[in-house]
This record gives C-alpha cells, structure tokens and sequence, in this order.
C-alpha cells in the first residue's frame, strides 16, 4: 500500500473538510470510480451508496452522487446502512459496486469512503489503482444522452434483515435471551435490533438515537463500559457491541465482561468444529493473542497471521479456502455465511454457537486464556514513517530482546489515521506495559525530540 497516494488499507478516511475529505475530492472521486466500473466508456453500470449516521454523510453522498452520474453510472441510494449491508446489497442487486461512505469507529468530525467490488469483496489492489490514475486526469463528463439516473432503494433494511437472519438455521430462535444491542447510534441503529427481535430475543436498545453528532460517542464497541454497566444493571444475558459502520462486535457476557474478538472467533470456530463445517485454518493478524492461537492449537485447529485489515484476511482465507477469520478488534468474517466482516452476522454466529453448544459465553471463553497485551496509540502531526527510523527500530530490538522469546512487539502505522499502533505482549504483565509505555516514548521522541530512557 505504500505507493498509494489516496487509498489507505480500508478506502481513504479523515477529517472533513480537510485533505482528501471534501465535496470537491469526493465529486472527483466518484468520476473516477465511476469511469472504472464502466471501464472508461461512459457506462459506469449500477452503483450502490450507502452511507452511517454522522452528519456530513448527506453532502458526501450528493458529491459522490453527482461524479458517478458525470460519469455515466446508475446509482441507487440506500441511505444509512451497515458496511456489510452495502456489500451484501451489491451482490443481490448485481451491482458492478457498492461505496459506503463511513468513517467506522471514528468521531464524526472524520468521514471517508470504503468501495466493494460487484462480488461484495473490498477492491483489489489493481482496481484502487486504477481509480487513483483516473484521479489524475481531468473530469469530463459524459454525453447528456449518456448521463446516469439516481434511485432510491426503499426496503433496502428489510432485506439486510432478512439475510442476516438467513445466516443462522430456520428451526432456531432465541426466545429467553435478554441482551442488551449497543449501535454506537451508528448504522446498525435500524437493523441490529430487529434482527434478535425477530428472532426471539428480548432487546434492550443502547445507542440507537443519532443525531448525527454522536455516533460512536461514549458507546459500541470502542467504548463499551457503557454497554458492560447496562448489562449488569438489566439482568440481561449478554451485551452486543458494533462500531459505527456495523463490521465489528464485541459482547459482553452475563457477568459484564467484555469479551473481544479473538475469543468471539473462537466460540465460533468451536462449534464448527462441533457440526463438522470447520475448514482449513483460522486467520488472524499480528495483533491476534497468542492465548488465543494457543487455545487453538487445543482444538486440533491451525493458526496463520495475514496482515493488518479484514481484506487481508479475506485473501488469505480465499487462497487456503478457509471459512474464519478475525481481529481482536472484532472485525470477524465467517465466509462460509457471507463476503466481508459483519458485525451482525458474527454476532448471530456466536449467539447459535452457544445455543448448539449447550454452554454459556463465559464458560466457553474461560479456554483462551490471552497473554497480557498493551497497544498504545502514538497520533503523528502528519501520516510519514516513524516506525522506520533507526532510533525506533533499535528500541524494538531492545524490548524483543527483553522479552528474550516470551512475547512479541508490534509497531505498525495506522491506515486509517496518522497513528503509531504500538503493541506489546508477553507473559509478564508489568513488563508488557513498562515495555509499551517505553516504546510508546520513543516514537514520540522522534516527532517532538525529548529523552525517552529504558527504566529498570
């Protein structure tokens, strides 16, 4: 990805109104995309919009709007819908793309724009790049005769619905569960609750109320203790969590305890296992727990690391024709149910692993037992490569060597955000952290040059 100009690892992000993040870059870029699908010949087929909740949602859907129809694409407008719901909506509506227009878990002053091929799958390589050469040329609109129309997709939540109930057997409800569904008052905010509704469960709805200013605000998955608290307070059995754009969950079990992604991938890897449809190995990333790969190797199951990003461990799962994959973040991706990470659907696959398995949340994730792991976010003045630098690679040498074999270091840029993701992880809980708080100086040294010394 470093010779990418615009796209980062998932679509192109930041704050509005600044850098990449305007109506006249996003009019530009939904030409140049536009002229792709159609493969430059003023036909750029169907393309499908969707966008979450934050406020600036409306102006980068009528820029995208008005580049694709400039470029003779058809487009059809769902309005807010999940990521997933756009890449399953793509599919069914044989779309040559979807766009959804999200900045995931970030605040709402960020926006971005993430594309999904005709097959529901996160662009290619080749086809990011293509459109990044389109953004170089100037816009030309097509012929009048040749302009594209706009639609506006009226059930497109009734059928997200639906499909994500089709993920779990027709024969099994959920009658007796109370949970409690965090929406981040995201785009999960009209789909998530019907869909355990409608299939039994008791719903106590947490962050289903944007405005278009509070999304991801002090709730869903990157910050649950709101989540945790309200279910200990309800009585309720577990706690769903999503992100703003509804590809990650995380849940919290009856004791309100949060419980991440690793151990959500596990509980489904177990009972595929127990139904016999487990295939190939479980893909993970560097920031997966080793506790987690360990507890793995218990069931029989193998374990590889992709790189950082659900479209990594999609490439990898499409080449060794696996089935599961997943982040500690919570991105999870069951490809035997669907093509990108869904947070609904993921959250259905536990929920009827659990109900297979006769067993509660909490018993089954007490198997993993994760390594003591720290990640500290570094935010850079501008996105450039720190990690690179001798002073930084010297100190990660130090710390491995520390570790002497009983963890790991990762540092990493972000793609997303001009961030520096350090992680530390050992057996040793004071060490992780006086480890990772160490690193975590260094790098800042490098961006405002101060002392940053290794203690004792």
């Amino acid at each position: 990805m470093s010779g990418r100009r615009y796209f980062g690892t998932d679509g192109i992000r930041g704050r509005v109104g600044e850098g990449m993040i305007t109506p006249d870059f996003v009019l530009k870029l939904g030409w140049a995309a536009g002229r792709v699908f159609g493969q430059g010949n003023g036909n750029g087929g169907k393309v499908l919009i969707g966008k979450d909740t934050r406020i600036s949602g409306y102006m980068f859907e009528s820029a995208l709007e008005a580049g694709l129809v400039a470029a003779g694409a058809n487009i059809r407008l769902l309005g807010p819908m999940t990521t997933p719901g756009v890449a399953y909506l793509t599919r069914t509506f044989r779309a040559s793309a979807g766009i959804v227009i999200t900045a995931s878990h970030n605040p709402y002053q960020d926006n971005g724009i993430k594309f999904f091929s005709a097959d529901g799958d996160k662009l290619p390589d080749d086809v990011e790049e293509a459109i990044e050469a389109e953004l170089e040329r100037p816009l030309r609109t097509v012929d009048s005769a040749a302009l594209g129309k706009v639609k506006r997709i009226d059930d497109a939540n009734g059928r997200y619905i639906e499909f994500c109930k089709s993920t779990v057997p027709t024969s099994m409800n959920f009658r007796g569960l109370r949970l409690v569904v965090d929406c981040a008052n995201g785009a999960t905010y009209n789909t998530a609750p019907y869909v355990f509704e409608e299939l039994g469960a008791d719903v106590v709805r947490l962050g289903t109320d944007p405005d278009g200013f509070n999304i991801n605000r002090d709730v869903g998955s990157t910050h649950p203790d709101a989540l945790c608290r309200a279910v200990v307070q309800e009585g309720a059995d577990l706690g769903i969590a999503f992100d703003g754009d509804g590809d990650r969950v995380l849940m919290v079990d009856g004791k309100g305890q949060l419980i991440d992604g690793d151990r959500l991938l596990y509980v489904i890897t177990k009972d595929r296992l127990a139904d016999g449809a487990m295939r190939g190995d479980v893909v993970g990333t560097p920031m997966s727990n080793l506790g987690f790969e360990h507890a793995l190797q218990r069931l029989g199951v193998g374990f590889v690391r992709a790189k950082v990003g659900d479209r990594y461990i999609m490439e990898h799962l499409k080449r060794s024709d696996g089935i599961l994959g997943g982040e500690p973040s919570g991105h999870i991706i069951c490809r035997d149910r669907t093509s990108t990470g869904d947070g609904i659907v993921a959250a259905l696959q536990v929920l009827a692993g659990l109900k297979r398995l006769d067993r509660g949340l909490h018993e089954i994730c007490a198997e993993v037992e994760p390594y003591p792991q720290i990640l500290i976010n570094v935010r850079l003045d501008a996105q450039r490569d720190i990690v690179g630098l001798p002073a930084v690679q010297d100190a990660v040498q130090t710390a491995e060597q520390t570790l002497a074999g009983r963890g790991r270091v990762l540092l990493r840029p972000s793609g997303t955000e001009p961030l520096v993701r350090v992680m530390v992880e050992g057996v040793d809980a004071s060490e992780v952290r006086r480890l990772a708080e160490w690193l975590a100086e260094v790098v800042r040294a490098q961006i405002a040059p101060s002392s940053a010394g290794l203690t004792s």
